[in-house]
């Protein structure tokens, strides 16, 4: 039995990667290539589009969305400066030459300040976390490294640092007066914040106060963009620490976020990333517990559903820390 192709869906436009839609003839894409070419996750374009109307795109004869060459241009570039710390919001809009000025004067702002960025870190082992990157070195000059803000208060009006960097897992309204505080005793040019949870009203303060509040970056290396992006004064896209938790069924934890970073940053025998990867999972759900809680303590009228998420988390806690119990005895940690 022969089979049988269509020459033009095995024919290559030259120098093209990936290949053009054949529904769409050789100048345009559908959505899930576009999207690749782009850089950018289908869901993410999907979410823009039908938010924004980014584009004028043709449809298939199936009725899918199709792209030219340059409307992914202009996704790459609408990528790249999100990246950069634009909100989509205020992009979506810009004729594509106010795009390029834009991408042109950051990179001009950025070159600027191509040198080491003085730093001062506030946040559990983030200096650890930072260094494990091996992507900081050279870039970031760490003048100070504080646990908490009450650590770092009395410290910070002797370090001048450029960018003050603050991480706070359940990140809420009863800590912006002491973010603003030690922005004045640094006597910081920016500032970074970094949160797992946070009340949108409470992004949107910090923002108001011209702060850069993002989550938590996956990679840490990631943050050297992140100071830069501050001292530029641009603004990021949105992307509880002493309140009593709310009753559940879970025990206290096993692991404090200290113990979790340190195990997120060791080395490991067994030649693969598993405890930093659980690490970072049991940091992120217990940090959900502890913020769903508090949303039911704020919230009478739906208490019995942050409740509800509260005691989930927990007992998926209580699973992960199991697993990490066992992974903490094969690797010889101590805790």
């Amino acid at each position: 039995m022969h089979k049988r192709f269509n020459i033009g869906s095995i024919m290559e436009k030259p120098n093209s990667s990936p290949a053009p839609s054949q529904s769409a003839g050789a100048s345009t894409f559908r959505s899930g290539v576009a999207a690749r070419m782009a850089g950018l996750a289908v869901e993410t374009l999907r979410v823009w589009e039908r938010r924004y109307n980014l584009s004028e795109v043709h449809r298939s004869e199936k009725g899918q969305r199709l792209y030219t060459q340059e409307q992914v241009n202009r996704l790459r570039l609408l990528k790249r400066l999100v990246d950069q710390g634009h909100a989509i919001g205020t992009l979506a809009d810009l004729p594509m030459d106010q795009l390029v000025q834009l991408g042109t004067a950051n990179a001009a702002q950025q070159n600027h300040r191509a040198g080491p960025i003085r730093v001062a870190l506030i946040g559990p082992r983030l200096r650890e976390r930072l260094d494990a990157s091996g992507r900081v070195s050279g870039q970031l000059d760490i003048c100070s490294n504080s646990k908490t803000l009450d650590d770092a208060l009395p410290v910070l009006p002797e370090v001048h640092a450029d960018v003050l960097v603050i991480e706070l897992s359940e990140l809420d309204q009863s800590a912006v007066p002491m973010i603003l505080q030690a922005r004045e005793a640094a006597g910081a040019t920016a500032v970074v914040v970094l949160y797992r949870f946070c009340p949108s009203a409470t992004i949107r303060h910090l923002r108001m106060q011209d702060c850069l509040v993002v989550r938590v970056p996956a990679d840490m290396g990631e943050l050297v963009l992140l100071c830069r992006t501050a001292l530029t004064g641009q603004r990021a896209e949105v992307r509880h620490q002493n309140e009593p938790l709310a009753q559940t069924d879970a025990a206290s934890p096993r692991f404090d976020d200290d113990t979790l970073s340190r195990f997120a940053t060791a080395g490991n025998s067994i030649d693969c990333e598993c405890p930093r990867h659980l690490a970072e999972i049991l940091l992120m759900v217990g940090s959900f517990e502890r913020y769903s809680a508090k949303c039911a303590s704020r919230s009478p009228e739906d208490e019995q559903l942050h409740q509800h998420l509260a005691r989930t988390a927990g007992q998926a806690r209580l699973i992960l820390e199991d697993a990490m119990e066992t992974l903490a005895r094969a690797e010889g940690f101590t805790y």
